[in-house]
């Protein structure tokens, strides 16, 4: 008899929206086209922006992959999956949710790759590997993977850092791959990302809507702020210390998105405690 997998369900709790101009932005990303074209000129530019915006890095079956990929494992076609966060407004009829609804209910699902071969041969695609290793300068290893649903009129993903989020020492280099599924536009939430602030250290989180940088320094990004939308199949790499953040999604689209992390093959981990320590208000004398 096959043992039952409980469910490891989050509930996401609801929150307000952002201010309507937290997101504004002076311009839109410049692009490559293909993971190939990402020469020695574009890993500069990598460097000293903190991120590289992709057009068609991805094929459309490709693309139709993660698609079915992440639909199975959100219709709970596996049953040994179970990092999956949805909205708590639906904890009591989760069971009676159409996959339709059941898309548009899920925040995020995460820790995937040995759970979908088709999300796994994404995160490990040669032309992306052969990026990030280049990048590192080192033999990549995956540290993470989420997909990232903004079903209309879901709610934002706050300002942030994501080394904040990691159990790692600063000085470890973390690259970040956030792929598109669906089309990410200005319109449901497209990345926002602040060019040459990874070059900037560490900025303090709190916790308001979600572990973020305080919203009163917003006032600081938008001459530079710039918006990345995306076709399906392309992609934003970025460097762990890039301050970005996703807002709400006024549209009536889905926006689906793989994001992976990747960071040099035995990379030791740090304490919880030590994380905060640099990244948290907890001693810091800093208030949002």
């Amino acid at each position: 008899m096959m043992e039952t997998v409980e469910k490891l369900y989050e509930w996401d709790h609801e929150v307000p929206d952002h201010a309507p101009d937290l997101y504004d932005y002076a311009g839109f990303a410049e692009t490559c086209d293909g993971l190939d074209s990402i020469d020695d000129s574009a890993l500069a530019r990598y460097h000293e922006q903190g991120f590289l915006a992709v057009n068609n890095a991805f094929t459309a079956a490709e693309v139709q992959d993660g698609v079915n990929g992440l639909v199975d494992l959100i219709a709970e076609k596996n049953p040994d999956f179970s990092i999956i966060q949805f909205h708590g407004a639906v904890r009591e009829r989760l069971e009676s949710l159409t996959l339709e609804e059941r898309l548009d209910n899920v925040r995020k699902i995460g820790q995937f790759t040995d759970y979908d071969q088709r999300l796994k041969d994404i995160a490990f695609h040669p032309g992306l590997m052969r990026v990030v290793e280049k990048i590192l300068g080192a033999k990549a290893e995956l540290y993470q993977s989420m997909a990232l649903i903004k079903p209309p009129h879901g709610r934002e993903k706050p300002w942030h850092q994501d080394h904040a989020y990691f159990d790692l020492t600063l000085d470890t280099k973390v690259v970040g791959v956030w792929i598109a599924l669906d089309e990410a536009t200005v319109d449901n939430g497209c990345m926002r990302v602040l060019p040459g602030w990874h070059r900037r250290g560490t900025f303090p989180h709190f916790m308001v809507r979600d572990w973020q940088l305080c919203d009163d320094q917003s006032k600081d990004f938008k001459t530079d702020c710039v918006a990345v939308p995306l076709k399906p199949g392309g992609c934003l790499i970025f460097d762990s210390f890039l301050p970005h953040g996703t807002p709400s999604n006024h549209s009536q689209l889905r926006r689906k998105a793989l994001q992976y992390h990747y960071l040099a093959a035995n990379t030791p981990r740090t304490p919880k405690e030590a994380r905060l320590a640099i990244w948290g208000s907890e001693g810091k004398d800093v208030s949002c």
